[in-house]
């Protein structure tokens, strides 16, 4: 037996190790590229997932093996990210000088990190590793995928799209690769420990690996949106918007709303708007019933995850007509924490709502909740006072703070708002990343830095002291 095992152990370094091989070979070719032929890379990429009927497939597929989302919005999400990444990369400079500060002697050249190793989530098998790849190939990058055993096959699919539209332009097919099946933690594991970079999408355990593994990383935690809703926000406008991102791809991202914070003085009329949005609100007995459906001895029940509304509605024994054909699910809470599980992040289309008195109140029911679970990553607020959105500003400790927006569709960048487009977002040290931004092109670069010498600069010591000797004696 522990022949067997220490055979299987080889064998899955020699894979690696192989793909690694094949990997640093292709960049040798690659990184003679142009920025022009480095930007035709990219574009191939993007032609592979966006070329009509492409997007298609692979949702359907990934659909058909990971049983989580929506088909109509896995294409539109497909499309969609890759239209806006490409948008945030055309033009930028990623090879050789990019930057020239004459005042300061300093010249910028940007050079790679080396081999990629991307783990990716069975929510996006498709959206995300060509996302990722898009940008770690504009900095002349190999990228190698590990995607999740079950979506492997869309992984596959997507690599033999890009492999079609890299023959085209003549380049090296192994800039992108994907882990052979069947894909373990193991695999996984050994292509961290053998790469040069490496940044991870999905489960807390693998982000854990990740950024654990001793190799520099940008690895993004799990999110947990939370929404304030003020007495001025526009009611009928912010359920709409609530409904859109509590029901996308049937709440696969972590960038869905999965609480909402009420103001008193509008509670009953927002959660009007949002049952006219399909919303349906559970009684206390039916919330019972949905929990059960939805944790089994505290784990998320893989068969209500990600599942059209009509499912879990069954899953839970939800019976009443409006139930059966609802949109999303709203349950009422007042409790935060792991003895009140509708306070965490869901991947269903279930929406819990909060109660408070004030926009004071709000901000302390969000923190908790970000506390709890998602800090550091985002959260929205829906109002038409100027104090308001500045204060939440200053109170919330996320890096995403998206005021009277879809949360789900502007958290990764919109085409109406400045964030860049990406399906990876880091949660700074507050959600325990090395990042806080949205993962760019930039986090696969590495910059020389050419110094020049300049005039001296030197400072008196009356311009660096004086204010403090003033104030407080030398």
């Amino acid at each position: 037996m522990e022949e067997v095992k220490n055979l299987v152990e080889v064998n899955v370094q020699e894979t690696v190790t192989e793909m690694v091989k094949k990997a640093r070979e292709a960049m040798k070719i690659f990184y003679s590229y142009s920025q022009e032929q480095v930007d035709e890379v990219v574009q191939a990429v993007a032609w592979a997932i966006y070329k009509p009927g492409h997007a298609e497939s692979l949702a359907e597929l990934a659909l058909k093996d990971t049983g989580v989302g929506r088909y109509e919005d896995k294409v539109l999400k497909k499309r969609r990210k890759t239209m806006g990444t490409l948008r945030d990369l055309k033009g930028v400079k990623s090879v050789g000088v990019i930057n020239i500060d004459v005042a300061k002697g300093i010249t910028e050249i940007a050079k790679p990190v080396g081999v990629v190793a991307a783990v990716v989530p069975s929510t996006n098998p498709g959206a995300t590793p060509a996302n990722i790849a898009m940008m770690a190939l504009k900095g002349r990058n190999a990228i190698i995928i590990a995607p999740s055993p079950k979506g492997h096959s869309t992984s596959q699919l997507l690599l033999n799209y890009i492999h079609e539209e890299f023959e085209k332009i003549g380049a090296p097919k192994d800039l992108f690769q994907i882990l052979p099946a069947p894909v373990n933690k193991a695999i996984t594991k050994e292509l961290m420990s053998q790469a040069d970079f490496i940044t991870v999408t999905g489960s807390a355990n693998n982000v854990h690996n990740g950024q654990t593994s001793g190799k520099p990383n940008a690895c993004v935690g799990a999110g947990n949106v939370v929404s304030i809703v003020d007495r001025t926000a526009s009611i009928e406008e912010t359920a709409r918007k609530i409904f859109l991102s509590k029901t996308f791809d049937n709440a696969t991202s972590c960038s869905n709303d999965n609480s909402v914070v009420i103001e008193a003085a509008i509670y009953e009329e927002m959660i009007e708007a949002l049952k006219k949005q399909g919303g349906y609100l559970c009684n206390a007995e039916e919330k019972r019933q949905l929990q059960e459906a939805m944790w089994v001895d505290g784990k998320r029940n893989s068969r209500t995850l990600a599942k059209d509304p009509i499912v879990i509605a069954q899953e839970a024994g939800l019976i009443h007509p409006d139930a059966q054909a609802a949109n999303f699910f709203m349950v009422e809470e007042s409790g935060i924490g792991k003895d009140y599980p509708f306070s965490g992040e869901k991947l269903a289309v279930v929406l819990t709502v909060y109660k408070a008195d004030d926009f004071q109140e709000a901000i302390k029911i969000s923190k908790d909740i970000l506390n709890y679970q998602g800090r550091g990553h985002s959260c929205g607020l829906h109002s038409t006072d100027e104090k308001n959105i500045e204060q939440i500003g200053y109170e919330m400790d996320v890096c995403r703070l998206l005021i009277n927006q879809v949360q789900v569709f502007g958290n990764g960048g919109n085409f109406n708002n400045g964030l860049n487009f990406t399906l990876s977002m880091g949660g700074g040290t507050w959600g325990g990343n090395n990042i806080g931004e949205n993962l760019s092109y930039k986090h696969f670069l590495n910059i020389t830095r050419v110094s020049r010498v300049i005039p001296e600069v030197v400072p008196t010591e009356e311009e660096l002291w004086g204010n403090y000797w003033n104030k407080y004696g030398k």
